[in-house]
């Protein structure tokens, strides 16, 4: 009977999260990373290609945002609940962070939010269905993917944009935080096929979004 009253709170607060995260301004505790550095001088392909990636990476926590969301919605033990509920925190700031970026260079994020949100929190509930430990698993690859792709964009950021650098190096700095998370709790590693899959997926959604 108790988990009946709290069904209707947990709806709301669900569908909650989906609407803030598509459709409202993203709110930080942290200060802007790159809040005390000036904006450097750039061609128009070099800020074209900062924007890209930045869009890149905002739809990236829009991703994370809804995986935490629906590993959340599955996870068994209460503690795993709340440590994925502290790391999807986190990821809220990046949104918002990432999202100030792109404004700042004149660009918007990705028109297929809705989309790769679905997609993402279908994934996430399926993994947390699998069991805590396959779940931990999936979150920890997810966070070791998305740091090898930000070292990728501090290599291809344009070298004087540092205010886009400080963004990524801090992102990068509490995704390898989140993966360390995940295995204390006790991931599971997954297997390679599985990995691969994770990796080809990912690259679909960032060749896109880079673009649109």
């Amino acid at each position: 009977p108790k988990d009946k009253n709290m069904l209707p709170d947990r709806v709301i607060e669900n569908v909650d999260v989906v609407l803030r995260t598509l459709f409202a301004p993203a709110q930080t505790v942290r200060p802007y990373p790159d809040q005390d550095m000036a904006e450097a001088e750039m061609s128009d392909a070099e800020r074209e290609h900062a924007l890209g990636l930045m869009r890149v990476n905002h739809v990236g926590e829009v991703c994370a945002q809804a995986l935490y969301q629906g590993q959340s919605l599955t996870a068994r033990d209460e503690s795993n609940r709340a440590a994925l509920q502290h790391a999807a925190q986190e990821e809220v700031e990046h949104l918002a962070w990432t999202e100030r970026r792109i404004q700042d260079l004149g660009g918007r994020t990705s028109l297929l939010n809705p989309v790769w949100y679905a997609s993402s929190l279908a994934v996430g509930v399926a993994a947390g269905m699998l069991g805590d430990k396959w779940n931990l698993g999936f979150l920890e690859e997810t966070e070791h993917q998305v740091t090898r792709h930000l070292e990728e964009h501090l290599q291809g950021l344009p070298e004087q944009d540092a205010k886009s650098r400080a963004i990524v190096e801090q992102m990068r700095e509490d995704e390898m935080k989140h993966a360390h998370m995940a295995q204390e709790f006790g991931a599971a590693p997954l297997p390679k096929p599985v990995k691969d899959v994770m990796a080809a997926m990912s690259k679909v959604m960032t060749t896109i979004s880079y673009k649109i």
